[in-house]
């Protein structure tokens, strides 16, 4: 009936058996919902370039207007985010119901988040705010009971060696040493999320060496699919069971159905990962509470991004989003958080069913509220059964039908201000 998600009979990088495997995985198989932070110096040309706008997602803008390395080393020297409140941020995460931060300590512009000793390219010594982010970050979570995770770019478009035949003395001297600092010095790193490896100076054969050497700093540490060449497109997934990594990244999208193998559905709230001033076109709450609820149901974890601005604030619009999603999550979170799949996980396009740990109770996620009454299919409660609809005291009427079981909807809960949240709404039904 109910099953956690199997990973791929073979032998990791590292040697560790499968159970070991699966025991290193578990805390993030059921946090199920975390906070994406896109964040750095492209937040302050925030899409535009001498006075225009520039087409794609801000974080990209160096690339994207062809801006030489020593113009954006002018934004880097101005970047000042004053109300910067690592606190605040890991509260607005907390209160959205997320488990987890990634936040980017270093983004595909070079520029790093902390207080390196390899580079003076960062946020102490070449910007006026002197402060180490990731460190008040890593005090923040660990003060809330979040887990701090790292995004690292393998590219780097403001090293002079991170391209060409030079690419060796970058990764040896540079990347790795940089990645070492991260894992000793910010605490325990829950994962560490790649980005970046397409580039054609890295291989597959660098990213197995790169995932044990990660490892070797924090054995515990998860590390996404994109350490390696094994990424099958947007899509996020394996090409193969061989490939390094731990699981799959699927952006912008959700898979279709169940893998085999764990994965993450990375999205933004608006079309921009990284801070840009005219992408106001942000998904709506319900959206999002439906996204969370079909990758739930499909065995995957939702990655959530913001993209705070240049002073250090993460925009209203997202915080309003995140806000929903957390008074939603408050009433049915128990059909979210640590729970395993259920041979049938949807029915139609409305419903996404999840099972208890325990598996003693099965969660049916209503996506629209289907009136008066709601009919399941393939549902085998068992006689004396409770039904019940998360946020309300009262069992509700059921009985049996020749393919599942019929719900009957108190008629109290036909009027939408009375409901117990909104979006989407859960029935707990008692195997």
């Amino acid at each position: 009936m109910g099953c956690k998600k199997p990973a791929p009979p073979v032998v990791r990088p590292t040697g560790e058996t499968e159970e070991q495997f699966q025991q290193r995985m578990k805390w993030w198989d059921d946090a199920t919902f975390g906070m994406f932070i896109h964040w750095g110096v492209y937040s302050i040309p925030a899409g535009e370039y001498k006075g225009k706008e520039v087409e794609g997602i801000g974080e990209w803008i160096m690339d994207h207007a062809h801006i030489p390395v020593e113009e954006y080393e002018v934004y880097a020297r101005q970047f000042n985010p004053v109300d910067f409140d690592a606190k605040k941020w890991v509260a607005i995460a907390k209160d959205a119901g997320m488990k987890y931060i990634v936040i980017t300590s270093k983004h595909h512009d070079g520029f790093s988040m902390w207080d390196s000793k390899v580079s003076g390219y960062d946020i102490v010594d070449f910007a006026p705010f002197g402060r180490d982010v990731l460190k008040e970050l890593a005090n923040a979570c660990e003060e809330a009971g979040i887990t701090l995770c790292f995004y690292h770019s393998i590219m780097d478009w403001h090293h002079p060696d991170a391209k060409g035949e030079n690419f060796p003395k970058y990764r040896e001297e540079y990347l790795k040493p940089q990645l070492k600092e991260l894992l000793t010095g910010y605490g325990r790193i829950g994962v560490l999320w790649f980005d970046g490896e397409w580039i054609d100076e890295w291989t597959e054969e660098q990213g197995k060496d790169m995932y044990n050497y990660v490892r070797s700093l924090q054995p515990g540490i998860i590390i996404n699919n994109r350490v390696g060449k094994g990424r099958d497109g947007m899509q996020g997934m394996n090409k193969d069971d061989s490939a390094a990594g731990d699981y799959g990244t699927p952006e912008q999208e959700i898979l279709a159905t169940r893998s085999k193998s764990y994965w993450e559905s990375c999205m933004t709230m608006n079309d921009t990962w990284g801070y840009k001033k005219n992408d106001n076109n942000w998904k709506s709450a319900e959206t999002l509470v439906h996204n969370l609820a079909d990758i739930a149901a499909k065995g995957g974890n939702y990655l959530l991004n913001v993209g705070p601005d240049s002073r250090g604030n993460i925009p209203e619009p997202s915080v309003e989003r995140l806000k929903e999603m957390g008074t939603w999550l408050r009433v049915n979170g128990e059909a979210i958080y640590g729970v395993k799949n259920w041979d049938e996980y949807q029915q139609g396009e409305t419903i996404r069913f999840t099972v208890s740990p325990d598996e003693q109770y099965l969660y049916a996620m209503m996506l629209a509220w289907p009136g008066e009454k709601v009919e399941l299919n393939n549902v085998k409660a068992a006689k004396g059964s409770q039904v019940c609809l998360l946020g309300y005291e009262k069992p509700l009427e059921w009985s049996k039908t020749e393919n599942g079981i019929h719900v009957l909807l108190p008629a109290e809960m036909q009027d939408e201000a009375t409901r117990p949240s909104k979006h989407a709404w859960v029935l707990k039904i008692k195997l």
